[in-house]
């Protein structure tokens, strides 16, 4: 435990608020560091929000509009990845159906075909992921099931997907196999201080001590009080809308983005369709008007696909700070909190790392770079300058 940290004879070790997939790593990465009494608690069932809502995609080349440290964070995660799934293969029997396939960007019109022509220009100069520009002829060799009417896209080789539910599945099984607590429908809304440091969470009914406690709260973050007072950093919900198409295994390999969509493949046959990015509070509703967008860009992308049985649409919450990067790390002035929130769309890309960074910082003290980039204390510093 850090240095300092004091053994109470509290109930757990550490207490996990937030069973996501970032959560849950935290849990199993705290249990392979020899932590024995941990609970991961959450306000529904667990994988149950945008871990379920998610697609699963790990695309940190593809997303990133400069080789900043946040690219650097998404690169040594995805570097993770491989390892990851194989150890939970091992440790579950769950396999994740990590694709290594790659991903297109797709121009069908001569305004997205000038974008990508800048695009591959400084990416291909900064060295970014491998990046390649193909042609019309070639995309359609990767994949026969786009359309004809692509002119040139972007390959991105190792921006790969994984089966996120699956992902849910094995991390669960690891906490049942590992003497993990998981405690759903446990509403856990305030957290107790005393001399500086945590004491404990409860909720509605439930009152539980911790010497740590990772907010591992996702869109429902700034829903909690601490000692009292209102989470310092806002964290507002953005939903998204998904479909699902009925395919045949094999129709599509690749993750393929183009106008108002993307799709991401399943190894079932199953073809994803996302995503809209709506700030619309806490509202899940799927709407006629989402449906047919991602219907739409699906039709342009591959005619075949888009015109497929859709059966499934849900819609996540994804949880974003008011820069969109992740917040990290510990509270000023509280001891034994730890921070893990706010991943916005990379929630399942930055899983693994920020499990490691989150039970480093809990068992030994250290404080990553990434952590440092992306602590809460960047808020306070951009308010005490007048920054929105």
């Amino acid at each position: 435990m850090e240095a300092g940290a004091e053994n109470s004879g509290a109930l757990y070790e550490v207490l996990i608020i937030g069973g996501g997939v970032i959560g849950l790593s935290i849990a199993r990465e705290l249990s392979k560091r020899g932590i024995r009494r941990i609970a991961v608690a959450d306000r529904g069932l667990t994988g149950g929000e945008a871990s379920f809502a998610a697609a699963g995609m790990l695309l940190p080349h593809a997303e990133t509009d400069r080789p900043d440290t946040f690219y650097r964070f998404c690169v040594e995660s995805i570097g993770l990845y491989e390892a990851f799934a194989a150890e939970l293969m091992d440790e579950t029997g769950v396999d994740v159906e990590l694709n290594r396939e790659g991903t297109l960007y797709l121009a069908f019109d001569e305004r997205a075909a000038a974008e990508i022509g800048r695009r591959f220009e400084w990416q291909s100069k900064s060295g970014i992921g491998g990046v390649e520009r193909v042609s019309a002829s070639e995309i359609m060799e990767l994949e026969p099931a786009i359309s004809p009417s692509v002119l040139e896209g972007l390959f991105f080789p190792n921006d790969w997907h994984v089966e996120n539910r699956r992902l849910v599945s094995a991390l669960r099984t690891y906490a049942e196999l590992n003497g993990i607590s998981v405690l759903e429908n446990c509403p856990l809304d305030t957290i107790t201080t005393g001399a500086g440091r945590v004491r404990g969470a409860f909720g509605p009914g439930v009152n539980l001590l911790a010497d740590n406690i990772v907010l591992a709260t996702g869109a429902w973050t700034s829903l909690i009080t601490i000692g009292g007072s209102p989470f310092p950093i806002a964290v507002r919900p953005m939903k998204g809308q998904m479909i699902c198409f009925r395919s045949e295994p094999g129709m599509l390999r690749k993750i393929a983005f183009g106008p108002n969509a993307y799709m991401v493949p399943r190894a079932d046959g199953r073809i994803l369709a996302g995503a809209t990015v709506e700030d619309v509070g806490f509202s899940k509703d799927v709407t006629p008007e989402g449906i047919e967008s991602l219907r739409s860009g699906t039709l342009t992308m591959a005619p075949a696909i888009g015109r497929s049985e859709i059966v499934e649409s849900w819609a996540g919450l994804r949880p974003m700070a008011g820069d969109g990067f992740p917040v990290l790390g510990d509270i000023e002035g509280l001891s034994g909190l730890q921070v893990a929130t706010a991943h916005f769309r990379n929630g399942i890309l930055l899983a693994p790392l920020t499990a490691k960074l989150i039970a480093a910082a809990i068992c030994e003290g250290t404080i990553s770079e990434y952590m440092e980039a992306f602590g809460t204390r960047r808020f306070s510093a951009a308010a005490a300058s007048g920054q929105s």
